[in-house]
């Protein structure tokens, strides 16, 4: 598989430094700074791979905040009329950072603050966000417990998988979004997701708390299908789980996910300094070469075989939905509301 708009938008360009991140970045001494993100997997590989990699050399030294992105999300946004935030940078899903960029709570970013940032993918550029990783929202199934690939979402539903079907807690905007097309909704309605919500329930669906937490029960069998990125499906083969993934015929949620600076950073010059790192060759090729998710970046280089791993068809990126995300904004505490009450009422 071959995925398209990377390859359309890939130019050869000279990887930098972590001496250039940014002006004067080399000369900083003992520069602290506070990042909130997700534990785990995710939270291990940003220690090594930017943390310690490149941000550490540069003179700054990194303390992860690690929580979930629905207190994160709260905090960066509640936060934003305090003189000083909690967090220098902060990590989130697209929607997520949409919100915030709304309410006037991030920095703008150009190539005068991020080096990297002319070298973002122009499909995924913005202006107060830099694009950390990107897959898709796929089908993740067990293949030696369900033989025949789930082609359509419909399977999400099947009388046959009561009790075999889990979904993260944390994914709850993208599962909502598969259950209201699946009911005829759209993703600028969402009509018909609290149905097949309910229906969730009455299927015994079980509600996992965390990514891992997933991973875990795919591993074991205690479920045989979710709702997961793409890339994490590909990772979790890679560690002998006999997965395979699907984008299905009525098509998947994105999975794009975005770093930015508060506007009331302590530290406003490391936060940068950071979006730079994210954007790095080296750190890009780590996520993709660990984690599956392809690279933000033209310079971001991976191999062949590894992008037929990982990369869509353009038939499967033709099939990708486009989320409305002010409606997501506009309406994801209700969502919220709903997903806590069916499945946890």
């Amino acid at each position: 598989m071959t995925h398209i708009n990377r390859r359309t938008f890939l130019a050869a360009t000279t990887a930098a430094s972590a001496s250039s991140l940014l002006p004067g970045a080399a000369f900083a001494q003992s520069n602290e700074m506070v990042v909130g993100t997700w534990g785990g997997t995710f939270g291990d590989l940003l220690k090594v791979n930017v943390d310690e990699a490149i941000m550490e050399p540069a003179g700054y030294s990194i303390l992860q905040e690690i929580s979930g992105p629905v207190p994160r999300r709260t905090k960066l946004i509640s936060e934003r009329m305090q003189r000083r935030g909690s967090m220098d940078a902060a990590l989130l899903a697209d929607f997520d950072m949409h919100a915030a960029a709304k309410i006037g709570a991030l920095e703008e970013l150009d190539a005068g603050s991020v080096e990297n940032y002319d070298n973002i993918l122009p499909f995924l550029k913005k202006k107060h966000s830099v694009p950390l990783i990107y897959s898709a929202h796929a089908i993740v199934y067990r293949k030696d417990l369900i033989t025949t690939p789930p082609a359509s979402i419909a399977e999400l539903w099947n009388p046959k998988y009561k009790g075999k079907i889990g979904l993260s807690d944390f994914l709850y905007t993208s599962n909502m979004a598969y259950s209201a097309i699946h009911n005829g909704g759209t993703l600028s309605d969402f009509e018909g997701a609290e149905k097949g919500v309910q229906e969730w329930r009455d299927l015994d669906v079980q509600l996992l708390p965390s990514t891992e937490a997933v991973g875990n029960a795919l591993a074991s069998g205690d479920i045989w299908m979710t709702i997961i990125s793409a890339a994490r499906g590909y990772s979790w083969s890679q560690s002998g789980i006999d997965l395979g993934w699907v984008i299905p015929e009525e098509g998947a949620f994105p999975a794009v996910y975005e770093a930015g600076v508060p506007l009331n950073a302590r530290n406003t010059e490391g936060g940068m300094t950071y979006m730079n790192a994210l954007l790095q060759p080296a750190a890009q090729k780590a996520f993709a070469e660990k984690m599956g998710y392809l690279p933000t970046v033209t310079n971001g280089e991976i191999s062949p075989e590894l992008e037929s791993l990982i990369g869509f068809s353009e038939a499967e990126q033709n099939r990708l939905w486009q989320p409305d995300l002010d409606f997501i904004m506009e309406n994801q505490a209700t969502m919220l509301d709903t997903w806590n009450r069916v499945l946890k009422g």
